[in-house]
C-alpha cells in the first residue's frame, strides 16, 4: 500500500515556481491541504479512466506518462522530472484521465486537491497565467513530438529520445552517462518503435561509436553526431 502522510515540511523550496505568485494566506491554504505520497519503482500513480482529483508535483524521482495502444503496446507521452507539475490537465478539461502515470524509480509526489487549486485560480490571476503558460509549453512539446515520431526514420527518433533524456535528466558525474536507466522496451515506447528495432538501432549506434552501453546505462560518446542523426531524421 502506498505510504501517505500530511506534509510536515516547508514546501516553499520545492514548489518555488508556484509559491512566488501566492499570497501568505494562499501559502497556508496550499500547505494545509497538500499531502505526500511515495511510490515504488513501476508503481502506478494514476490510470486511464480515473477521476482527476489532484494536481501533482514530482518532488523526487522520475515519472512517465504513457498510453496503452493496440496489442498491449504502450507509448510514452511525456517524462516528468523534479520539480514538475502533472495530472491537472484532465480536471481543467472536465474529463477523466486519458493516460497513465507510473514511477520509473522510487518517487515522491506532492498532491494538492484540484478543488483547492481551482479555488486559488479564481482568486489569483498570476497563478492562472502560470498554468496557462505550463499548458502552452506542454502543447508545443506535444505538437513537435507528434511530427518527429511520425516523420523521422527510426535512427532519428531514437537519437532524439536519447537527447531528450539528456536534456531532461542530465548526465552522471562522468559527464557522458545518462542519469536515467531505461529498459529497451521503455526506450522503444518513448521512440515509437518496436523493442527489436530499438535494440538493433542501439547496437548500430555503438558500432558507429556514437554511444556506449553497459546494461541499462547509456553513455553518449559523440553528442554532435547524435544531434546530427536526430536532425536529419
Amino acid at each position: 500500500m502506498v505510504k501517505q502522510q500530511k506534509i510536515k515540511v516547508d514546501l516553499s523550496a520545492s514548489l518555488a515556481e508556484v509559491w512566488r505568485v501566492l499570497t501568505e494566506t494562499e501559502h497556508e491554504i496550499l500547505r494545509n491541504n497538500s499531502k505526500i505520497q511515495r511510490f515504488k519503482r513501476n508503481e502506478l500513480i494514476y490510470c486511464e479512466g480515473d477521476e482527476p482529483k489532484d494536481m501533482m508535483c514530482l518532488l523526487k524521482g522520475k515519472v512517465k506518462i504513457f498510453k496503452e495502444g493496440v496489442g498491449g503496446r504502450s507509448q510514452i507521452i511525456r517524462m516528468i522530472k523534479p520539480i514538475q507539475y502533472f495530472g491537472y490537465r484532465a480536471n481543467f478539461a472536465q474529463e477523466k484521465y486519458l493516460t497513465n502515470a507510473s514511477a520509473f524509480e522510487a518517487s515522491t509526489v506532492c498532491l494538492i486537491p484540484m478543488t483547492v487549486v481551482s479555488s486559488l485560480l479564481l482568486k489569483n490571476c498570476n497563478l492562472a497565467m502560470f498554468f496557462i503558460r505550463q499548458l502552452s509549453v506542454d502543447l508545443g512539446i506535444a505538437d513537435e513530438r507528434t511530427v518527429n515520431l511520425t516523420q523521422k526514420h527510426i535512427r532519428g527518433r531514437l537519437a532524439e529520445s536519447l537527447l531528450f533524456l539528456k536534456d531532461s535528466y542530465g548526465l552522471e558525474e562522468d559527464g557522458a552517462t545518462l542519469s536515467i536507466y531505461l529498459s529497451r522496451e521503455d526506450l522503444a515506447n518513448l521512440s515509437n518503435m518496436t523493442t527489436s528495432n530499438a535494440i538493433r538501432t542501439l547496437s548500430t549506434f555503438v558500432l558507429e561509436r556514437v554511444i556506449a552501453i553497459d546494461g541499462r546505462k547509456i553513455k553518449i560518446i559523440d553528442e554532435e553526431r547524435l544531434r546530427k542523426i536526430s536532425k536529419m531524421g
